[in-house]
């Protein structure tokens, strides 16, 4: 039973779920209702492009419970993970020196009521969300500051891109990282487009900006 992005309705003033079609067991709580996020992710043209090599492609299930009209249910959602990274000449080694994340979570609504804890995020608290699970040599940024906001031309519209600096490490010796994030609703899913490079590399920052722009959703699986 997937209800892929669809709202349920509520039975009226008396805070019960209705019986939809197919979702008797999630209205007496015995099975989790389920969303699914269809995958976003650059084109293999940019990505190539760029320099960049696809790094990791997973799909996993997020799962939370929550109070709807008075009742406790459980709910599950399928959202996507698509990581690339560009290796640099950096201090004199061949490194990981940038990554690339676009990640698809499913809109979660019951009830008239969203049950999706990303939704009221603002786009600081999504890139700390988000940062540790897509970029693991940079797990720990500290003292994120915003840097700046622009606008770049994403899946036909124009969206909100923040840029943000932060502080890490790399073999011991400090390291200023940039870190540039979006985030915007398409086709009933959330999408958050991520990029993480350190910061004296400005000329990778263009290369983020195409990625973005390039986006496809749904992409191919």
């Amino acid at each position: 039973m997937t209800h892929s992005r669809r709202s349920l309705l509520a039975a009226g003033a008396t805070g019960t779920i209705a019986l939809t079609a197919g979702c008797l067991g999630f209205v007496l709580g015995n099975e989790p209702l389920e969303f699914a996020a269809d995958r976003v992710a650059p084109t293999d043209e940019m990505v190539a492009e760029t320099g960049y090599e696809e790094r990791a492609v997973e799909q996993r299930t997020m799962e939370r419970s929550e109070g709807i009209g008075g009742i406790e249910r459980d709910f599950e959602a399928s959202l996507w993970t698509s990581s690339y990274s560009k290796s640099v000449d950096y201090m004199g080694q061949t490194r990981e020196g940038s990554v690339f994340t676009a990640v698809s979570v499913p809109g979660m609504e019951v009830a008239g009521q969203s049950v999706n804890p990303l939704d009221e995020m603002s786009n600081e608290e999504l890139l700390k969300e988000f940062l540790g699970r897509v970029d693991s040599n940079r797990s720990n940024v500290d003292n994120i500051r915003d840097q700046e906001s622009f606008a770049l031309e994403i899946l036909g519209e124009s969206r909100d891109v923040d840029s943000f600096v932060g502080e890490s490490e790399l073999d011991g010796e400090p390291l200023d990282v940039e870190l540039t994030l979006a985030s915007f609703d398409h086709e009933d899913d959330l999408l958050v487009l991520l990029g993480v490079l350190p910061e004296r590399l400005t000329e990778e920052s263009a290369n983020v900006e195409l990625l973005m722009e390039s986006v496809e959703h749904p992409a191919d699986t």
